[in-house]
């Protein structure tokens, strides 16, 4: 069967969805259609051109709230539909709210699956804009695009859950897992090895984890592999790293991550939920931190707390202050971080990309028995 995949993002340096053509590809023809080359398994991509921006909405039709125009206004959607044939794929997955009115306009010949990697209403509520201008817009995308898609997924169940409550959808969890890596605990070092990697975005608050390892006593250091969202505030956080046992350090590539990550002992992952994604979040990170064999220390997060504290991976904060993260340091010792290590080894192969990542599969097959929901 013929299957595309649609992402307004790099796909090879995107875990979902790279995951998600390997999934997919051990069944189905792939063709993908997103930024840069080809994924390996993809039998055909179609790359959209760095130099046009999916992000891009014009500001007159969002306040005049003519979202048809939204979407025919953005060079991205505007040239993929001047590009890609239509009627030629069977099952169109498409990742994130953005992409689902163009997958329907491809007119695959099965239905649409919609992948929901945030709750899009909200991604960034913590602008008066966005709120204003933007949050509706996606929830016309939502209401219009989204409820006719044949099955939806999210990345955990509080997003889920609120699809259902706002919108009436059903939609199932496929988690951000990590393919599995046969890897064992390193001893722990001394000092203790903390680590973090992801996005410099400043309203992820990535300071406190700074600040946290300035302020305890006990003996760690702190290495932050990021990537460049915001040069302005990279810059700042180093400078804030500086002489304080904490590196920034360039990011790794997605393939080298998790046996990067294996040197450390204990992952740290503290989001203050500044928005309602923050607050839900399950990200990719979590779970390369246990593909890593680490320990974990996260804030009270609800999803990434309770598979902390399930599993006994680690410990979690009490608030997202900088002086609860420096209380948990405070309390580390070697044997502690050992058994956290050994349990993120024992969970390892439970929570691996393999094991978790059937959703996408299992939806697919039933749009290509013609038993999805309608």
């Amino acid at each position: 069967m013929k299957v595309w995949v649609l992402s307004f993002s790099t796909i090879t340096e995107d875990a979902r969805v790279l995951k998600q053509v390997r999934v997919l590809a051990a069944e189905h023809e792939v063709t993908t259609v997103g930024y840069g080359p080809a994924p390996a398994e993809a039998v055909a991509h179609y790359e959209i051109p760095a130099e046009l921006v999916a992000w891009h909405k014009d500001r007159l039709s969002l306040i005049l709230r003519r979202y048809s125009r939204v979407q025919a206004r953005n060079a991205v959607i505007a040239h993929l539909r001047a590009t890609l044939p239509v009627g030629e794929a069977d099952v169109v997955v498409a990742n994130d709210a953005d992409t689902v009115p163009l997958a329907f306009g491809l007119q695959p010949r099965r239905g649409v699956h919609a992948d929901l990697h945030e709750y899009a209403p909200r991604e960034n509520e913590e602008s008066w804009r966005w709120r204003l201008f933007v949050a509706p817009y996606y929830r016309w995308i939502v209401r219009r695009f989204v409820a006719r898609a044949a099955s939806v997924t999210t990345v955990g169940q509080g997003l889920a859950a609120e699809y259902r409550r706002e919108f009436g959808i059903e939609v199932d969890v496929v988690e951000n897992a990590t393919a599995f890596h046969d890897a064992e605990p390193g001893p722990v070092g001394a000092p203790i090895r903390l680590v973090h990697s992801g996005n410099a975005r400043r309203n992820r608050t990535l300071e406190l984890m700074i600040d946290a390892v300035a302020a305890t006593s006990t003996d760690v250091t702190l290495d932050l592999y990021l990537m460049p969202n915001d040069p302005a505030y990279l810059a700042e956080l180093k400078e804030r790293a500086d002489g304080v046992r904490v590196r920034v350090l360039n990011p790794v590539l997605y393939a080298e991550l998790v046996p990067a990550l294996t040197a450390y002992d204990i992952g740290v992952f503290v989001l203050p939920p500044l928005t309602f994604n923050y607050r839900w979040t399950l990200p990719n990170k979590f779970f390369d931190f246990v593909q890593a064999r680490l320990g974990i220390i996260v804030g009270p997060s609800p999803e990434m707390a309770a598979l902390v504290r399930e599993h006994g991976l680690g410990e979690v904060t009490e608030d997202f202050t900088t002086a609860s993260l420096a209380r948990v340091l405070d309390g580390l010792d070697p044997q502690r971080v050992a058994e956290w290590k050994a349990a993120s080894h024992a969970l390892a192969p439970q929570v691996a990309a393999e094991r978790r990542s059937g959703g996408w599969v299992d939806a697919v097959r039933a749009l290509e028995r013609g038993t999805g929901p309608v």
